[in-house]
């Protein structure tokens, strides 16, 4: 068993995080096999991503460099976010939907990782990006509960998703397993798949919380 400790000084074990990340790339690509076209060019919960730019993101976490990293941000000027999504949109270019699929299943065990990436951003990056495809299609990805409280306790903890400020002073309960987070005076009930939604920053989430915060949450976003 092989363990790592990730941004937030808490222990896991590697090889339980590389199984569900194969897992989960797995499922995305046995999902995307049973789209039809007209599904891959609609739009994601991505603001301005299709769902062909989603899958091609997807396939870039394990296959990015270092290299290509620090050319795309000097390309996007130091902007993040528009380096991903012209990454994304690029790669989303040259493949077909096909490719794109078999790239996954290709990579599903590849534990290389984007850099600055820590072991479970792999595992968050998929499961989220799996209902950035499937909620704007009206389809059903399952969300694994013990991996999804994972990845939500990891999003809560790290800087990179701004949970902290997006749920300052907000207390999360989970209504599908016996988990909850925080200890403000305004409450957010709701599934576990719901609150990954929210604390990564997607207001589809809103949809299935309950609670008095669910207002003040909606405000941020």
């Amino acid at each position: 068993m092989s363990d790592s400790t990730d941004h937030a000084g808490v222990t896991m074990d590697l090889d339980k995080i590389t199984m569900w990340t194969r897992t989960e790339r797995l499922a995305i690509a046995d999902f995307l096999d049973d789209l039809d076209d007209h599904e891959w060019t609609a739009d994601s919960l991505c603001r301005g991503w299709t769902v062909h730019d989603v899958a091609a993101h997807l396939t870039l976490s394990n296959r990015v460099t270092l290299g290509a990293t620090i050319a795309g941000i000097l390309r996007a000027r130091g902007n993040w976010d528009r380096m991903t999504e012209r990454m994304a949109r690029d790669r989303a270019g040259r493949y077909s939907p096909a490719e794109l699929i078999a790239q996954l299943r290709e990579g599903a065990a590849w534990t290389r990782r984007a850099p600055g990436a820590g072991p479970l951003d792999p595992l968050v990056d998929t499961m989220i990006h799996g209902q950035d495809i499937a909620r704007p299609l009206g389809r059903h990805h399952v969300m694994p509960l013990e991996q999804t409280v994972v990845a939500l306790e990891h999003v809560l903890r790290s800087p990179f998703y701004g949970s902290k400020k997006r749920l300052h002073g907000v207390r999360l309960l989970a209504t599908d397993a016996e988990w909850s987070s925080g200890a403000g005076t305004a409450e957010i009930e709701g599934p576990l798949s719901d609150l990954l939604l929210v604390a990564t920053g997607r207001a589809a989430g809103l949809a299935g919380l309950t609670g008095t915060g669910v207002q003040r949450l909606a405000s941020a976003f």
